[in-house]
């Protein structure tokens, strides 16, 4: 975890965990996911942010279309 930036960061915003890791240090895996979740690097949410993004190029595309007519 230390060579990890962002789980210390997560940690640090969640002190919930400092609690729960000392108690079963092997738990790490499950922090991971939770990590994962809270920065939005979940496959479901990067599919969403990419979502996001095609439909603003889209509008972006149209507004330059408007804007040459």
């Amino acid at each position: 975890m230390q060579q990890r930036e962002d789980l210390w960061v997560f940690v640090r915003k969640n002190p919930e965990w400092y609690r729960y890791l000392s108690r079963e240090p092997a738990s790490i895996k499950e922090m991971e996911v939770y990590a994962k979740t809270f920065y939005g690097k979940t496959i479901p949410q990067r599919l969403e942010k990419t979502q996001q993004n095609v439909q603003m190029i889209r509008l972006l595309m149209e507004m330059a279309g408007a804007w040459n007519d």
